[in-house]
């Protein structure tokens, strides 16, 4: 087909859509190609230019990526997998997305469609077409022909059998049709995204929006073979609170105190007291059950997600794509190697759910710039549905992030909530399960919310007479000292808890009538 013929079709298809009154906002040639690289339990220490990171962490491609766009320092996209993609699919908290609900043998989810209805349809509605590529945590229905026009899926709630197989042997749906597959998954996914970033699988006349989602790096943390040998002279610091009894946690709540993961073994060095637990995936230390073997092998999972970067971007440039396309890297949460004694994500500190966020689109976003204000995962599809030229769908609970990506320092009054009701979602959050019901069944982590302004992090345990915490993460990053109790601190406190509330109310949440008292002073 000619150059001519292209425009003329191109034309009459962006005429046709505003029509039928489909097309609102940008011209169609104008709209970008979104590519949404989401990745799992990758915490923020992971990647080179965080400045958190360990001095040994290689990340090249993720790091060139952050040099061409923009860095969110303090991302939280979520808690845990199910309640972040659910958040990325609606816009939503965990507590605003209806009828998702755990059902069966862990992971089985299911939701009415109807009323949980996920963005990415509204996106194939308005010309673009849509796909997604690799792990699925959000009910059996993945969405295929419905809000995805091409999907090669690894749904692990529709085959709980197979959920725990992250790194190979998976059972996938390639556009609905059952296929068992082997290979490392990080590189097969990236096989797949790169044939269709060329052109496979999707008309080359309209837009693209992929969701990459791969397994990596979630326990049994598994490296590429390639990358077994990554980092050997890897040294870990270990964290100060790692251990029970460590002064700080007596100023944190009951789970937190009685947490008991680590162990020094016989030789005086910290270990996990029993390995890894998790419900569908089994403990497979490479290097041995040290705090400093798995950090190693942890950040070797990483490797492979940062070599996938770096042929996705090449492929874009490669293919003149680079110039038209928002490229988006986000983990759906962070993890704990130690910190406060945990060894998971799902609590509220930083040490287990910030995970990386940065956004790159040439012209249209800062380049190289670091973006200090803290930001969640509800903040995403509103930023998405502004750079496609399209108005949000429906009500959703984050904000546009444009004014922040054209410039990092723009003035941003808003603080980033954040909460955890558990496998409860939309009305099922409310009222709050009374103490012998609020623990996270596996995680044994009450429900919690939290409330990010940019320095101070207000956090209220859903539990009867339980502390409240506050930290400045200035000060502190670690989150070791709970200014709570700190009479200097009684009016930011009381400040803070209000923002808190008020931001439940604003998003609608129901549990907001039902919060239990605090024992902190008032």
């Amino acid at each position: 087909m000619s150059v001519m013929m292209k425009c003329i079709r191109r034309r009459l298809g962006c005429c046709l859509l505003a029509a039928m009154g489909w097309f609102v906002g940008v011209h169609a040639e104008e709209r970008p190609n979104i590519l949404f690289i989401f990745t799992d339990d990758q915490s923020h220490r992971t990647v080179g230019c965080y400045p958190e990171s360990y001095p040994w962490v290689k990340t090249p491609n993720i790091d060139r990526l952050a040099s061409q766009g923009v860095r969110f320092t303090h991302a939280y996209v979520g808690t845990w997998c199910m309640p972040s993609r659910a958040t990325i699919l609606t816009g939503r908290h965990q507590y605003g997305v209806e009828s998702m609900r755990m059902e069966g043998e862990y992971p089985g989810s299911v939701y009415d469609p109807e009323k949980c209805r996920f963005w990415p349809k509204v996106l194939r509605e308005n010309g673009y077409v849509t796909a997604q590529i690799g792990k699925w945590h959000t009910g059996i229905d993945s969405g295929y022909g419905r809000d995805w026009d091409h999907q090669i899926v690894w749904n692990r709630p529709k085959y709980p059998s197979n959920a725990g197989n992250y790194f190979d042997d998976q059972i996938v749906e390639i556009d609905g049709v059952k296929k068992r597959v082997g290979g490392y998954t990080t590189d097969w996914y990236t096989d797949r995204a790169d044939a269709f970033v060329r052109g496979e699988n999707r008309d080359s006349e309209r837009p693209w929006y992929l969701w990459l989602c791969f397994g990596a790096v979630h326990g049994p943390f598994t490296p590429a073979e390639r990358h077994q040998a990554l980092y050997p002279d890897a040294e870990v610091p270990m964290p100060a609170d790692v251990l029970p009894g460590h002064e700080s946690r007596a100023q944190k709540p009951a789970y937190v105190r009685e947490r008991r993961r680590w162990i020094r073994n016989d030789q005086g060095e910290i270990e996990l007291e029993s390995g890894v637990q998790q419900r569908t995936v089994k403990n497979a230390p490479i290097h041995g059950n040290r705090l400093q073997d798995w950090v190693r092998q942890y950040h070797q999972g990483v490797a492979a997600i940062d070599d996938a970067v770096g042929r996705l971007l090449a492929t874009l440039k490669e293919t003149g794509q680079d110039k038209n396309t928002l490229v988006v890297f986000a983990a759906d949460q962070g993890i704990a190697w130690g910190q406060h004694g945990f060894q998971q994500k799902i609590a509220p500190y930083d040490a287990n759910i910030r995970g990386p966020l940065i956004l790159s689109f040439p012209g249209k976003i800062a380049q190289g710039q670091v973006c200090r204000r803290p930001v969640g995962g509800v903040d995403l599809p509103p930023t998405l549905f502004s750079y496609a030229g399209l108005p949000l769908p429906w009500t959703m609970h984050g904000r546009d992030l444009t004014p922040l990506l054209m410039n990092p320092k723009t003035p941003w009054p808003h603080s980033v909530l954040t909460a955890l009701t558990g496998e409860k979602f939309g009305a099922d959050t409310a009222p709050v399960p009374t103490q012998a019901d609020v623990l996270y069944k596996t995680a044994k982590v009450p429900w919690w919310v939290s409330l990010m302004d940019g320095r101070y992090k207000y956090i209220r345990t859903l539990v009867a007479n339980e502390t409240e915490e506050l930290y400045d993460l200035a000060s502190d990053p670690e989150e070791l000292i709970n200014l709570a109790w700190d009479p200097r601190e009684r009016e930011r406190l009381r400040r803070m808890r209000q923002e808190t509330i008020g931001e439940l109310i604003r998003t609608e949440a129901e549990l907001v009538s039902s919060l239990p008292p605090f024992s902190t002073p008032e």
